[in-house]
Order: C-alpha cells, then sequence, then structure tokens
C-alpha cells in the first residue's frame, strides 16, 4: 500500500456527491491536554440543517515489531476508558507536523527500548468515524536491536513477547479488542503467509 499524501485520504468519488453533507458553521466545545470536541452545523443534502459532534485528533502510530526469534513484542497497559487492562501492539500520538516514521520510531524506543533497521509502511485507519477524525498510521518494524526504555512520567506499561499464532486466538476469543491491534494481528498473518508482501525501507537502528 502506498504511503500517505500531503492530505492523508482519497478525494470524493463523484458518485457520491449526493450524500455530501457541506458545512455551515463549526466551534470549538472542548479542548483538553489530549482532545478536542467541536460541533459543527451541516447542510443536509435534502437541505435541512443538522448538528455534528465530534472529536479532532492529532493522529497516531501503531507498530507491529517483529523480532529475529520469530515472535512479536506487544504491550498490556491500563485503559481508563475502557476500566481494564489491554493488550497492544505500540503506538502512540503524532506531533504537530511530526511523519510517521518519526514518530513510529520515537514510541516503539520510547515505550519498549528497541530500534528497528527496517520498516514496512501499511497504511492508515480510521477507528472511529462517526465520532473522530483520528488517522492511525500502522506499520511493520524488523531488525530491532534492545536498548532502555524511555517511558513518560507516570507512564506504566508491560512490554512482552508473544507468538503471532496466538494472537488471534486471543482476538477469537475477545481478549484483544483493541481494533487497531485486531487489524494488525490479521495483517501480520498475511505477511507470515506470503499473501500481502510489503515494501521495507531502511531506519535508523
Amino acid at each position: 500500500m502506498s504511503e500517505p499524501g500531503a492530505a492523508g485520504a482519497s478525494s470524493q468519488a463523484p458518485e457520491h456527491e449526493q450524500l455530501r453533507e457541506t458545512p455551515v458553521a463549526s466551534q470549538g466545545v472542548f479542548e483538553g491536554r489530549f482532545l478536542r470536541v467541536w460541533r459543527d452545523t451541516v447542510r443536509l443534502p435534502d437541505g435541512a440543517l443538522a448538528e455534528r459532534e465530534y472529536i479532532r485528533h492529532s493522529g497516531a502510530v501503531m507498530v507491529i515489531p517483529l523480532l529475529d526469534n520469530g515472535r512479536v513484542l506487544m504491550e498490556r497497559q491500563w485503559r481508563t476508558p475502557m476500566r481494564r487492562v489491554m493488550t497492544e501492539f505500540p503506538a502512540g500520538k503524532l506531533d504537530a507536523g511530526e511523519a510517521w516514521l518519526a514518530c513510529a520510531a520515537r514510541e516503539l524506543r520510547e515505550e519498549t527500548g528497541y530500534s528497528a533497521r527496517e520498516w514496512a509502511y501499511i497504511g492508515t485507519i480510521n477507528n472511529a468515524i462517526s465520532y473522530s477524525d483520528e488517522t492511525i498510521h500502522l506499520a511493520f518494524a524488523r531488525g530491532l536491536e534492545p536498548g532502555r526504555r524511555q517511558l513518560d512520567q507516570h507512564e506504566f506499561l508491560e512490554v512482552f513477547e508473544a507468538d503471532p499464532a496466538q494472537l488471534l486466538d486471543w482476538v477469537r476469543a475477545g481478549h484483544i479488542t483493541d481494533v487497531k491491534t485486531v487489524i494488525g494481528a490479521f495483517w501480520l498473518e498475511k505477511l507470515l503467509t506470503g499473501d500481502w508482501p510489503l515494501d521495507w525501507r531502511a531506519g535508523a537502528a
């Protein structure tokens, strides 16, 4: 899959124009340290007006780190909205203007201590299209070199190794429910079976 362009999204197909909602007004409702909530007034295809509330998000990156022993690196951490510990691939929020590769390398190093010699870009997902504009970039990393973790203050997470074959069992059993990690598990299966080959690029180890 090709890497993102400047807009990060494909243009609207002409045959779908009859579904377009036209913004009339937009205002910020709440701005916190992590999220921004907006309310738009839009004109519907039939001419009526409606309000749409949604979260603006700077975007994120998720990394699927492939170890030389055939296993993958994963994390466990507490997620307050879910009120439980979640099993996930390493991930983190993009800084303003940050490229996906720079963010991926930074988050992998900070959360796991590992750096990667090679990267393969998968593509993007929009994980909550009904209430957020968040885009998550997905990538594989290999040629991992261990180092020291650099967790943020008051950040707590466990890093562990997992067998790729076990991931789909966890997905099926409902142990893994994080959407980006579920998608990553299926991408990993396709990669290992050779069904979906990827283009690898060098990265700083």
